[in-house]
């Protein structure tokens, strides 16, 4: 009998590592949810998959693919624990991470903080060279000051390097000067060109996203490498890939050369997970909510994409004021992501009112009920006193939960400072985090031109089922889809991901002076150089690549994308790309001005191999007992009527296709738990997906089971 294949999907969170293995030729899944090891993550991946080996024995040889997803970059960037870095730039530009753009992100705060520059001011150095805006060389290397420099970083003890030059997206041979220069006489320092990195228009984009790449590579590689040398002692000798923060997977090599590119890695997965769900049923608009012991994420998924943004930030001062953290300019899935998780703890503010997060418990101590020393209150806490959570069946009954310890943190730290019982202080957490995650939510959707009324919520983490039914009926969604797997449902949307990488470059020229030969030759190597990224990552598939283009008005300092055809680019007309722009502007903003000069800016290829998504096997139709179903009833929360009422509990194992029935109701399986009140109803579709109706609701009537692709 020929032996199984298997992919291996690993997604490690701030409170729990998720895995998900599938099997290539049957589709067969089996799961696992372990703690997080915060201070070696790689121990929670070999006990997971150790646990997995007493279900599936030897599995491990077998295994041809291994996709990751890890916190570790961003972690390492807000909790400053990255590697001692020096940055070489251009002479007078030394203070540029510290001026930034020269914005106060609150004109009217005289206290406003700004985050610490990731590189402290004696470790950067200047470098006697200059290029003009348009690239052209006023003053060269001096090799002589590259080698002093180097000494005095080495005496420093810098471990990671980073290179930045006025306007060397135009023109790289200097800070390719530097690089030889450094691999020569520095060779066992890290090493981040910009050119490399991003070279793209934006000083202090560039200069910010340059050092924090050379302040994360040192940590990333000993990471993966340690991480690989483990898989490999278990029996793993398949490939091994990387979640990007674009939605696409790499390989080890390209995530060590650029970490930066996976500083959203995991929380992207149930974004492009959702976004694969939405295409499958065609849903116009879906919200996709990925809840899980740490933080929230959520992302508006329109007619089937999840959009890509080009600057983010992270490590913000304060967390909701755009401006007040460092900026990172690499693709990334457009996705809101606040401080809210099963472990979010609640306390009592300054003020003396209830405030939940964004302060976690995490992995260690964990909420109180964990047992493992933590004595602060959480949502998990409330959500167990609640009746909402089985204290025996957590994590399918491998993990036991202390209700005592629960209602002790509650009673103590909450209820009595408030003067309330402590049934209606957990209420009051639980209610509150739903608050706090529905006023975000509501946010992101009215940015993106959406209507939270008519979105489809998909349901993802080991706490988003637990609160995606109160999500939904304060920001007014109709519909709720819990797919299968929704626990563990980043480790699983990680195989609807493709290999793939993006790349850019800024090339600033207006639009009626514009040689379209020299922008068909620079899409051209754009397109060369990442094939050879992804043939280091797979060989043999053909590549597919999107073309996209940067314009602006002249005179504007945001850009608008356009996707362009596949074709050679002299085949277009400057009429043409003038319409598109035009079109595509007043889309956005309502009107254009058909008379103001435009300029292309930055040229952006991103290149593909074709997927190889999953299938999910339909449900036996030989059980249609609904009562077989049923593990018993329990007293739950209703929010509704503010009491505890009976709640039947279900065995999602056991549920069959086009099962039906009214909540209030508790379903449960060994990744998470759906929770359901009396004006909803469920009906299950013939691959196992959850598909719940809130009552008297604008939401779209989804029909599940579309399409299995």
């Amino acid at each position: 009998m020929e032996q199984p294949t298997y992919r291996l999907g690993c997604d490690i969170g701030g409170t729990f590592t998720d895995f998900v293995l599938v099997n290539n030729q049957t589709g067969q899944f089996h799961t696992n949810k372990c703690l997080t090891t915060p201070s070696d993550p790689s121990n929670a991946i070999e006990q997971g998959i150790r646990e997995l080996d007493e279900i599936l024995p030897g599995f491990m040889d077998n295994v041809e693919e291994i996709i990751h997803g890890t916190t570790l970059v961003i972690n390492a960037i807000i909790e400053r624990k990255g590697a001692r870095t020096g940055l070489i730039t251009t002479k007078g530009f030394r203070d540029i991470l510290e001026l930034g753009r020269e914005k106060r992100y609150d004109a009217y705060d005289i206290f406003s903080e700004y985050p610490e520059p990731i590189v402290p001011r004696p470790d950067r150095a200047e470098i006697d060279e200059r290029l003009t805006f348009d690239g052209r060389v006023l003053k060269d290397v001096d090799e002589k000051e590259v080698i002093q420099v180097l000494e005095k970083f080495k005496k420093d003890g810098i471990e990671s390097i980073a290179v930045c030059f006025i306007n060397s997206y135009e023109n790289f041979v200097n800070e390719k000067r530097v690089k030889q220069i450094i691999e020569k006489h520095a060779s066992d320092m890290f090493l981040s060109t910009s050119f490399e990195v991003l070279p793209e228009i934006k000083e202090y984009e560039r200069t910010c996203t340059t050092a924090v790449n050379a302040y994360v590579k040192p940590i990333t590689f000993w990471y993966l490498n340690k991480l690989i040398n483990r898989l490999e002692t278990i029996g793993f000798n398949g490939k091994f890939f990387i979640m990007l923060s674009s939605g696409g997977i790499t390989s080890i090599e390209t995530a060590k050369d650029f970490p930066v590119r996976i500083i959203e890695s995991g929380p992207t997965a149930a974004v492009i997970a959702s976004q694969h769900y939405g295409k499958m049923f065609n849903i116009k608009d879906m919200f996709c909510f990925d809840m899980g012991g740490t933080t929230a994420k959520s992302c508006l998924i329109q007619d089937g994409h999840a959009g890509l943004v080009s600057t983010f930030e992270v490590g913000r001062v304060q967390r909701f004021q755009k401006g007040s953290g460092l900026p990172i300019q690499v693709p990334v899935v457009d996705l809101m992501e606040i401080g809210a998780g099963g472990g979010s703890i609640a306390k009592i503010s300054n003020l003396g009112l209830l405030q939940v997060g964004p302060e976690s418990a995490g992995a260690d101590p964990g909420p109180a009920c964990y047992k493992q020393g933590g004595d602060n209150p959480t949502v998990t806490d409330a959500d167990l006193v609640l009746g909402y959570l089985d204290p025996d069946f957590f994590l399918g009954g491998t993990m036991a939960l202390d209700i005592e310890l629960s209602k002790q943190a509650i009673e103590e730290k909450i209820a009595r400072p408030l003067g309330t019982t402590m049934v209606e202080a957990a209420f009051g957490i639980h209610d509150l985090i739903n608050e706090t995650m529905a006023s975000a939510a509501k946010t992101h959707i009215a940015e993106k031109g959406g209507n939270p009324n008519i979105v489809t919520v998909s349901a993802f983490g080991g706490a988003g089922p637990v609160h995606t039914y109160g999500l939904a009926k304060k920001i007014g969604a109709g519909s709720i889809l819990v797919p299968p797997l929704a626990g563990v449902g980043s480790a699983l949307g990680f195989f609807t991901a493709p290999v793939a990488f993006d790349l850019s470059r800024s090339h600033r020229k207006k639009l009626d002076e514009a040689d379209f030969k020299e922008i068909e030759l620079l899409f051209n190597e754009l397109e060369h150089e990442s094939a050879k990224i992804l043939k280091g990552a797979q060989s043999g598939d053909k590549i597919i690549y999107e073309r996209t283009l940067l314009m602006r008005f002249v005179g504007q300092g945001a850009e608008i994308d356009l996707s362009i055809e596949i074709k050679d680019f002299t085949k277009f007309s400057k009429a043409e790309i003038r319409t598109m722009f035009d079109e595509e502007y007043k889309r956005l903003y309502g009107r254009t001005s058909a008379e103001s000069p435009v300029e292309f800016v930055t040229f952006k290829v991103r290149a593909s191999l074709p997927k190889k998504p999953f299938t999910i096997s339909k449900l036996s139709t030989q059980n249609r007992d609904l009562q077989a179903c049923i593990k018993g009833q329990r007293p739950a929360f209703s929010v509704i009527k503010k009491d505890y009422i009976p709640f039947t509990v279900y065995d999602r194992s056991k549920l069959f296709a086009k099962a039906q029935f009214k909540g209030p109701a508790i379903i449960e399986e060994r990744e998470s738990t759906i929770v359901m009140g009396e004006d909803a109803t469920a009906r299950v579709d013939d691959f196992g997906f959850i598909w719940i109706k809130l009552a008297q609701s604008g939401g779209p009537d989804q029909v599940g089971g579309a399409n299995n692709e």
